[in-house]
């Protein structure tokens, strides 16, 4: 079989390539040599490159900056240099000079660097026709100032000063569309513009409003320039200069608007504003890049010149309905041929006034919610003359006696704006509404001054209206609890507080007012579990407060009671642990249903009151613990209750047992805490017996503890060495017999108790040594102490570790 080519021929044709490839090869080279050389001027010749062997990498120094970075820090740098050069010539140095040679110097040069950009231009040397035509612009303003000092110091300095911005102005306008390749001439005509009408203004004497109409007549030169202008950098100048000078003049009109004395005073900054407002809504149409910013300014300005002419005619109460009713009618601009962002931004305005209205009624919400605190000091001391008496406080009522009506008409607003909202915003605006209207309800007897029975007849009803809207209010999909009922619920629960503090000024209002909110509670947590399946999980939550909250009215309801009896403080504890009692049977009746844990807690914190009012009388106090530890000791028998309510129970007999031996005066508590301790033991060693898993806590540590800490009570308090020592034998004992049997409950007592029995017989003594010891001994001893301890840390935590171990595996 022969090659096609033949192995010759082929061979040739291979040798002709790699020749042309070592050629290239060495121009590539030669090129490279060349090309290092300009980058590093001086350089050590290195080794020569074999051939058909890549040279090492040369390195390469990288310039810090580049050439055209240079460039303009030194254009600029040239450019402020002559400039201040121009400045100190102009004002400082040109007192040798005559005026005419001064003129001509200055002339000359300022028409010389007018002229110089052009012919640089032409050579393409654009920044540094732009350094030096910024200069030239300097070079104007000093011209002005010039003439000013020398033809015309005479003139008013704010007209000149306003003729010579116009001048300069138009002047570097022309130049700038003269030489459009510039980039400073026309942003700075712009700029310089914004100054001749409103300093006119000030130099003819005018007021704010007529300052004002300038301002705003600037912002229309502004707009117009933005329209019709075609360099971007002017443009863009002139549009930020028309929101400023706009919204000056616009604030300018506000101001005079809102402290104007009379309607004809109100009229004249109302006119600039609905001027304002005109332009605000003729730029959301033509410029769609900033119509909701536009239609947004125009709408509040249109409703600050509509409300201002209402303002000085009405009380301050109905001028805040007067602007609120303004922005309320801008929302009829949703039908309006108008574009979509022009008419949001239309509906923001009417937002903010609403907001602003709301925000102006807070106040009044909030010392009618706080007011009421104020009667828990002076409990049934009589029912005030009204209800703003009623509250203690004046936040300037009235002023505000439209505030309910200012919410009303708020919650309204949001509710027509419902059906217009997208679906994600619906339930906040009704969730809004909801509490609006329940605080427009709430204020209106205070703002009213409504009788103080009337109040608190309004505010309970107010809490059972939002209480029903709580539990039966419309149900989102899926059986999840909708906002306006979570809403509700929080109001109903907060209203609930508020009408129960404010009827503590009399007895008879207490009362009536505990036993319907009880009845209301009590009927919603009720309602709740009946209508609410069990998927509705945010509905449980509710449910749980409603009963806490009834819990605390039966507490307070059996108090008033007991107090409208005219019991004595200590007599009323006992009765008070009534509401434990039943909630425990309550619990018992619920088991394990999600209301029953909060109830319970609820209730024990009942209990603490119960303490509380048992305070300073040992022998209730001691009434009151044991009744608790029955009713402990009731609902331990229920599984799920039995580990924390057991050890409840017992540690509360035993705070019974010692405060009922403290009582009595019992100097040897041992006499009736040991056959305590006994029949506890024999019942725990049997407990033990049909129960090897029982805790030894549960077993023994009940009776222990009846006996050895009322001792150790007592030795600490005892000069005597008999009881200590006796103390201390029994609790070796007991720590020795805990040890040996591996039981926690009698290691960790009888240990705790030999320790500080110790401690107490050896504090004299550790005192007396102290007190003998050099002052710096001690911290001596702590440093080593520290010392010892980093270095032995890991040791130590190895036997700390086995040692919790230990009595881990303790029962």
């Amino acid at each position: 079989m022969e090659n096609v080519p033949r192995p010759a021929e082929e061979l040739a044709v291979l040798d002709g390539e790699l020749a042309r490839i070592d050629a290239r090869r060495a121009q590539l080279l030669a090129r490279r040599s060349y090309l290092l050389t300009l980058l590093t001027p001086v350089a050590a010749p290195g080794p020569p490159v074999p051939p058909g062997r890549p040279g090492p990498p040369v390195p390469v120094r990288v310039p810090e900056t580049s050439p055209p970075s240079v460039q303009n820090v030194l254009l600029a740098l040239g450019g402020v240099l002559l400039t201040v050069a121009a400045i100190a010539f102009t004002v400082v140095s040109w007192g040798p000079m005559g005026t005419g040679g001064r003129s001509i110097v200055l002339g000359t040069v300022t028409l010389a660097a007018l002229a110089a950009p052009a012919a640089l231009l032409r050579r393409g040397l654009t920044s540094t026709a732009e350094a030096v035509g910024a200069l030239a612009l300097v070079l104007t303003v000093l011209d002005a100032y010039a003439l000013y000092r020398v033809a015309l110091p005479e003139t008013d300095p704010l007209g000149y000063t306003a003729t010579a911005c116009a001048v300069l102005a138009a002047l570097w306008a022309g130049y700038g569309l003269l030489l459009d390749r510039l980039r400073t001439p026309l942003p700075a005509a712009v700029l310089t513009a914004q100054l001749p009408l409103s300093l006119w203004a000030l130099a003819a004497g005018a007021g704010q409003l007529t300052l004002g109409w300038a301002l705003l007549a600037t912002a229309v030169a502004d707009i117009a320039l933005v329209l019709r202008a075609k360099p971007v950098p002017a443009r863009s100048i002139a549009g930020v200069t028309a929101w400023v000078t706009g919204g000056w003049a616009l604030l300018i009109a506000c101001g005079l608007s809102v402290t104007a004395g009379t309607v004809p005073d109100a009229a004249r900054p109302g006119l600039l504003l609905a001027a304002g407002a005109a332009l605000g809504l003729w730029v959301a149409v033509r410029v769609p890049a900033v119509a909701f910013a536009a239609a947004l300014v125009a709408g509040l300005a249109a409703i600050t010149a509509t409300g201002g002419l209402l303002r000085p005619a009405v009380p301050i109460g109905w001028a805040v309905v007067g602007y609120l009713l303004c922005g309320a009618a801008l929302l009829t601009t949703v039908r309006a041929p108008l574009p979509v962002l022009a008419v949001r931004g239309l509906c923001a305005a009417a937002g903010v006034s609403v907001a602003g209205a709301v925000l102006w009624a807070l106040p009044a919400t909030a010392v009618t919610l706080l007011g009421p605190m104020s009667w828990a000091d002076r409990v049934w001391s009589g029912a005030p003359g009204g209800a703003r008496e009623a509250l203690g406080t004046d936040p300037g009522w009235s002023a505000m006696t439209t505030a309910p009506l200012v919410l009303l008409i708020a919650a309204a607003l949001l509710v027509a704006a419902y059906g217009r909202l997208p679906a994600s915003s619906g339930p906040a605006a009704l969730t809004g509404a909801t509490a609006l209207g329940w605080a427009a309800v709430l204020i209106l007897p205070t703002a009213l001054d409504l009788g103080y029975a009337a109040a608190v007849a309004i505010h309970l009803a107010l809490t059972a209206g939002a209480l029903t809207l709580g539990v039966y209010g419309r149900r989102s999909a899926g059986g999840v609890w909708s906002p306006v009922a979570t809403t509700a619920m929080v109001c109903a629960l907060v209203g609930a507080a508020d009408v129960a503090l404010l009827a503590l000024a009399t007895e008879t209002a207490t009362l009536i007012t505990l036993a319907v909110l009880l009845a209301l509670l009590c009927g919603g947590a009720v309602a709740l579990n009946t209508a609410v399946t069990t998927a509705a999980f945010a509905a449980r939550p509710f449910q749980a407060l409603l009963a806490c909250a009834a819990v605390g009215a039966a507490v307070a309801l059996l108090c008033a009671f007991c107090a409208s009896a005219g019991l004595p403080r200590e007599t009323i504890a006992p009765v008070v642990v009534a509401v434990p009692a039943a909630a425990a049977l309550l619990g018992a009746r619920l088991r394990r249903h999600p209301v029953a844990l909060p109830v319970e807690l609820t209730a024990a914190g009942a209990g603490l009151l119960a303490v509380a009012l048992a305070s300073g009388h040992p022998e209730t106090v001691a009434l009151v613990l044991a009744l608790c530890g029955v009713v402990a000791a009731g609902t331990a028998l229920r599984p799920e209750r039995r580990p924390a309510a057991g050890y409840l129970a017992a540690a509360l007999f035993v705070l019974a047992t010692w405060a009922r031996l403290y009582a009595s005066d019992v100097a040897t508590p041992e006499a009736y805490t040991l056959p305590v301790t006994a029949l506890a033991l024999v019942v725990g060693v049997l407990r033990r017996r049909g129960d090897p898993e029982a805790s030894s806590w549960t077993a023994y540590g009940p009776g222990l503890a009846a006996t050895l800490l009322p001792s150790l009570v007592a030795a600490w308090g005892d000069t005597h060495w008999l009881r200590p020592l006796a103390l201390g034998v029994a609790a070796l004992a007991v720590t020795l017999v805990g040890a040996r049997l591996r039981l926690q409950a009698l290691l960790v007592l009888g240990g705790t108790v030999l320790a500080l029995d110790t401690l107490h017989e050896l504090a004299p003594y550790v005192v007396q040594v102290v007190g003998a010891l050099p002052r710096w001994l001690p911290p001596a001893l702590a440093g080593l102490l520290l010392l010892a301890v980093g270095a032995t840390y890991e040791r130590r935590l190895h036997d700390a570790r086995r040692l919790r171990e230990s009595l881990g595996r303790m029962r």
